[in-house]
């Protein structure tokens, strides 16, 4: 039997551990005994998440030696519940346990303990540029849903702590476990296509104003796409233009040309063998050089860096 060991703390998010919880407690219906789950905190009882509801955890001082330890996110892995003591705690994991890994910004507790030095390693998209400024030592690869370098597991926002799950159980039991694991819980057993975690047309949440002129940005992305050539097509005045889609998108329509920019040429350097320069060219950037401040601003890692990731993965 392999013990799993879910580590929770005030404000932890719920989903990251009911998730996994669902896939392992599944997983065991066809292969009985194959998991105990145990879930952890540095003191016993009811532990509050960020929506409120609680849940029942053992303290991690009297657990039993553990085959993995899985790691939590939400907001209180960046709060002083992680304390010396719970870093300890998985400190001792990382020597003892199997394996270890995190759910979402779970990684920034296996970051703060040291564990993720010199490895590849993912998180939340909206904390990634946070925590690539916290963590220099980490090799981040924020479009992955999970990563895993030896024994250390780690993986994206939320949800995918079900497709890390469901990645531990096909390297234990098999894929044919796996695939009916997730048949069962109705998800896919592998997402398919690349691991871009969002869409920039879609975090750019325009409305229908916007909608029709960010598709067209989209299609036509070798184009100047100034703030002059943007006011024109939409009918309106530069001034006018810039205040009333700043207002809708929540950034400069420069910034949101960007986005776009670099969620292509991240597309185009996963899926095909273009060079650098070329894949620059062909999203509108003009230099590689450009196109790589945009990319460690967006990624916190320049575009050579995140092609020999994939490559990697």
């Amino acid at each position: 039997m392999r013990t799993v060991g879910l580590l929770i703390f005030p404000d932890f998010q719920i989903l990251d551990v009911a998730g996994p919880v669902a896939a392992f407690e599944i997983a065991a219906r066809y292969v009985p005994g194959a998991y105990e789950i145990r879930l952890l905190a540095r003191e016993s009882g009811l532990v509050a998440s960020s929506s409120g509801a609680r849940m029942y955890a053992e303290a991690f001082a009297d657990a039993p030696r553990l085959d993995t330890l899985m790691i939590s996110g939400g907001k209180g892995t960046r709060t002083p519940a992680i304390c010396e003591a719970t870093l300890g705690f998985v400190r001792g994991c990382a020597v003892s346990a199997r394996r270890i890994s995190s759910v979402c910004s779970g990684a920034y507790v296996l970051a703060q303990a040291g564990l993720l030095d010199g490895r590849r390693a993912t998180t939340h998209w909206r904390r990634t540029a946070d925590f690539a400024r916290r963590y220099p030592k980490v090799r981040l690869e924020p479009d992955r849903i999970h990563v895993r370098d030896g024994e250390v597991w780690t993986s994206a926002g939320i949800t995918a702590g079900i497709d890390l799950a469901l990645a531990m159980i096909a390297a234990d039991l098999g894929e044919d476990i796996a695939r009916k694991t997730a048949q069962e819980l109705v998800v896919y057993h592998r997402r398919p296509g690349g691991q871009s975690q969002f869409s920039a047309l879609l975090a750019l949440d325009a409305g229908a104003r916007f909608d029709g002129l960010l598709a067209w940005v989209r299609e036509n992305l070798r184009e100047p796409l100034t703030v002059e050539q943007l006011a024109g097509r939409a009918g309106m005045s530069e001034r006018n233009f810039a205040r009333a889609f700043a207002a809708a998108c929540g950034t400069t329509p420069a910034k949101a040309v960007e986005r776009l920019r670099v969620e292509a040429a991240r597309a185009l350097l996963d899926a095909q063998p273009l060079q650098v320069e070329d894949v620059a060219l062909e999203t509108g950037f003009g230099d590689a050089e450009r196109m790589r401040r945009a990319f460690i601003r967006a990624f916190g890692q320049p575009p050579q860096a995140l092609r020999r990731g994939a490559r990697a993965a």
